[in-house]
């Protein structure tokens, strides 16, 4: 049975018995604490906590999931994968544990004739926890399971929890039985290899308190509600189903390890070595399309990390096989003919998602070589100074700037004789992730406890958001909190976060910046509201301060936001609409939007492109936007269906969570997009969109900024000035400035190469006399001297070899000559034939030198080159150079 056959059932099975079938999430978390979905049940967290109220009793899925602690272990086990499907069924106080168990049982042993997957019921063994009597009663009286097939468990196996207070319960699991070939009998709590989990099978109902660990929690009480959770490995089960071995020989894996077979030409099997490369070439293209199909890029960070890592490896390993070229696009294709039977979407988005997939390997091949440059480098200069391990920091520098995964730092430096300091490296990283998460976590909701908001949340519901058709009105302030902890009252110069029943303020989200203003109290105090977020769903807080008087809980209010502020970004927002379009009428459905941010009067557009995008292209989609400007479109919003949304062509943002109810923008003719946002009524009341400039931001991304209205007009106005001032300058028109300033900066370039060959001819003349004041160093004729400051390093580099040819050939000969530009010190250093024989080295020279100015510095034994930070040192570098000879001559 395929995988996508498997997925078919499965939904069709619970849809059939009154659950309401829910898509696939992104893979993009909806959640703070996570940056990529790693189990099924993340999408309905909310719902389990109570942040949320569930809009249907029951439900199903199929989950992609993607897991990443334990990326080392990828192809070295066939257990270890990154990304899985979850199929799920949920119950939220509706049914419990012996439906759950009753649906669970007939689905896996019902025929396959009758939409079953056709499981032989005396292959399935059962685990319970310790003291579950009822799921155990359940299983061996109403199912009709042997009790010598049903096997008690402790915390650590059979108890689910989030790891935090709040819902828990135990589990039951259903192991299948693979036979003697995977080792001996005795059931799951014997041997896990041989009695596969397949599904698991969660009780919500019970409360956790504190503590640690999967064991280590007290159990408050029972739940008002029990909740039923369940999940069952996709590729387990078609593991199973299939016949064969392991996961990476289903359907959707095997696939792509018999093209990367192909491109390579090692077979699956010859190795274990090669066969550890396959395995992590299929299970990590695999990861990567999918990922990047849900819209996330490579990047240095977050999950954009995770995809950059994962594609690199998949890379890396097919070159460990034998590959020398490009080898992601025929891989990619395979996997999304095989994953595309599930994922329609990956077809319709193959362009896209080829794209991004090609510019990243295509960088990865360039920075593999620039990166082993560097690596080489640190490698001898570890070497040089008797060391046995590559610093955490050179590592670090291999990862931020040339994005070279830690894995691969570590193979290619033991491959020179070396390990590598991880735990600097990882301390490292951990800093650097913290600074990032510390940034957004302050940005997002402060220093704030998050059941803070939970709580009003509980006890107010959510906010209700009036702005779409308002820009002030009363509300009552049902929430108060005061450096992150509630409070029942704040006074005049308090920062505080207020919440309030319903309110005009947008709360930054979507791209679009938050609302300011200010919220007057029935009492007469004022607070001035700086910023808005949403930290929990459905609550908006307020961030500002107390200007005037005391804030209390329940006090009524009147909340007014700045109207020339909104309404400079509904411009901004309206215009990232009209750009979002332009650019994929220009260049295709690849130009889909990854990121923006719209402010007052200006906004940024990020969007995908594996190359620059031309400026006549630019012009063009300029041009565009105020044609529509100019046919004064109307834009309205209307709420309806994802299904009739799909249906009108709207387009939808990558990573973004939408809900059954979304939101549609259109602009008249020319746009249609889910947002959220604020918008203005009509393109007129944009009055005129500029775009300044379009870079790059990350392998295959692009960033088109550009001004709005007011803004708009200043820039051109400036512009328009500058004109102006050079026209008359250089006496002539402004359509001839083009060639009238190529003309002077012709002019000032020859002026330029003359004066560069007087002052390279001044150097040169004094190569005579610092070569005829040579000094000898036991037998080598050595000149170390400081030349004029601002002599730069290739006039140095001239010089000291002009002095080097001066010297006979048959003495050895050092020249070491420093100047200072710009105030930092350089030096190059050269030797003859005669001096390297007798094993004075310029690098090592160099890197003396380069030491005690405070920099570093390289190169091959007959030249070399190196600076520092420290002007003052130049006498003392000189004399560490001519020690240096003494010693080695």
């Amino acid at each position: 049975m395929e995988s996508a056959e498997i997925r078919r059932r499965w939904l069709r099975f619970f849809e059939e018995r009154g659950h309401t079938v829910v898509p696939s999430a992104s893979l993009i978390a909806d959640d703070p604490t996570l940056l990529l979905v790693p189990a099924g049940m993340v999408p309905f967290k909310p719902y389990f906590l109570g942040e949320v109220k569930p809009p249907w009793p029951r439900a199903t899925s199929v989950q992609k999931c993607v897991r990443t602690p334990d990326i080392e272990e990828v192809g070295k086990t066939t257990r270890h994968g990154t990304f899985f499907q979850m199929c799920g069924n949920f119950s939220f106080g509706d049914y419990f544990k012996e439906g759950a168990i009753k649906n669970a049982w007939e689905l896996l042993t019902g025929s396959q004739e009758d939409g079953g997957y056709g499981l032989d019921p005396e292959k399935l063994w059962i685990t319970v926890y310790l003291d579950d009597d009822e799921a155990e009663r359940i299983w061996h009286e109403v199912i009709g399971v042997p009790k010598e097939r049903i096997q008690r468990l402790g915390k650590k196996e059979n108890y689910w929890s989030m790891g935090v207070p709040g819902p828990c319960g135990p589990c039951s699991e259903i192991n299948y039985d693979r036979g003697p070939e995977f080792g001996v009998e005795g059931g799951p709590a014997v041997n896990d290899e041989r009695y596969v989990e397949i599904w698991n099978l969660v009780f919500m109902q019970y409360e956790r308190g504190e503590g640690i660990g999967k064991e280590d929690f007290e159990i408050l009480g029972e739940l008002p509600s029990k909740n039923i959770d369940t999940g069952l490995g996709l590729e387990r089960l078609a593991m199973i189903l299939q016949g064969v071995r392991n996961m990476y020989e289903t359907d959707t894996l095997r696939v792509v390890i018999d093209k990367a077979t192909e491109l390579t030409g090692v077979r699956y099997g010859a190795s274990d070595d090669s066969d550890v490369s396959l395995r992590v070439v299929a299970d990590h293209m695999r990861t990567s399309t999918m990922l990047i199909g849900d819209g996330v890029t490579p990047g240095n960070e977050g999950r954009g990390y995770v995809l950059r890592r994962i594609m690199r490896r998949a890379i890396r390993n097919m070159r460990l096989l034998g590959a020398t070229g490009p080898v992601v696009a025929e891989l990619l294709d395979t996997v999304i003919k095989t994953m595309g039977q599930q994922y329609p979407e990956l077809l319709e988005d193959r362009r896209r998602i080829e794209t991004v997939a090609l510019a990243e390997e295509a960088a990865f091949l360039k920075t593999l070589k620039a990166g082993t440059n560097i690596l080489d480098t640190a490698v001898t200069d570890t070497k040089a100074a008797g060391g046995t391990v590559l610093a955490g920091d050179k590592a670090f520098l291999l990862h931020d700037t040339w994005g070279f995964p830690i894995d691969l730092t570590l193979e290619m430096a033991a491959e020179q004789g070396l390990s590598v300091d991880e735990d600097g490296f990882r301390r490292l990283m951990k800093e650097q992730r913290e600074r990032a998460k510390a940034d957004a976590q302050a940005k997002k909701h402060g220093h704030a406890d998050l059941s803070a908001y939970r709580a009003v949340a509980d006890a107010s519901g959510a906010t209700e958001f009036t702005g779409y058709r308002s820009t002030e009105g009363e509300s009552t302030v049902v929430g108060l909190l005061v450096n992150g902890v509630s409070a029942p009252a704040a006074h005049e110069g308090d920062e505080v976060e207020i919440v309030l029943d319903r309110t005009p303020f947008y709360a930054e989200g979507g791209g679009q910046l938050a609302d300011s203003g200010r919220i007057k109290l029935e009492s007469g105090a004022v607070v001035e509201v700086r910023d808005v977020q949403k930290p929990v769903p459905g609550v908006v807080v307020h961030k500002g301060v107390v200007q005037v008087g005391e804030v209390v809980v329940g006090s009524g209010a009147y909340a007014a936001i700045d109207v020339t502020r909104r309404r400079a970004i509904a411009r901004a927002h309206s215009a990232t609409h009209l750009t979002h379009q332009a650019l994929r009428d220009a260049l295709g459905p690849t130009a889909a939007q990854a990121g923006s941010e719209n402010s007052p009067g200006r906004f940024r557009f990020d969007f995908g492109s594996p190359t620059a995008v031309p400026g006549a292209v630019l012009t063009d989609v300029e041009q565009k936007i105020n044609e529509v400007l100019s046919r004064e479109l109307d834009v309205h919003a209307e709420v309806m269906s994802m299904e009739d949304a799909k249906k009108q062509g709207a387009i939808a943002e990558f990573g973004e969570k939408y809900g059954d109810r979304v939101r549609v923008v259109t602009i008249g003719d020319f746009s249609k997009e889910l947002c959220g946002g604020t918008h203005v009524h009509n393109t007129a009341q944009l009055g005129l969109v500029k775009l300044l400039g379009e870079s790059s931001i990350g392998s295959g991304v692009r960033r088109v900024e550009a001004l709005v209205g007011v803004d708009a007009y200043k820039f051109l106005a400036r512009e328009h000035t500058v004109v102006s001032q050079l026209t008359e300058l250089v006496k002539g028109r402004p359509d001839e400035l083009p060639e009238k300033i190529s003309g002077v900066l012709a002019k000032l370039k020859d002026a330029e190469k003359e004066i560069e060959k007087y002052r390279a001819e001044k150097v040169l003349q004094a190569a005579a006399g610092l070569a005829a004041g040579a000094k000898d160093v036991r037998g080598a004729a050595l000149v170390a001297a400081q030349v004029p400051d601002g002599t730069s390093a290739d006039d140095l580099r001239k010089l000291v070899l002009d002095v080097r040819g001066r010297i006979p050939g048959d003495r050895a000969a050092v020249v070491a000559l420093f100047s200072v530009a710009n105030g930092r010190p350089v030096t190059v250093i050269a030797t003859n034939d005669a001096a390297r024989e007798r094993g004075i080295k310029a690098g090592d020279l160099v890197r003396t030198a380069a030491k005690t100015l405070g920099g570093g510095g390289g190169g091959k034994p007959d030249v070399a080159q190196g600076g520092g930070q420290n002007a003052a040192a130049v006498p003392e570098a000189l004399e560490a150079v001519e020690r240096l000879v003494a010693e080695v001559a």
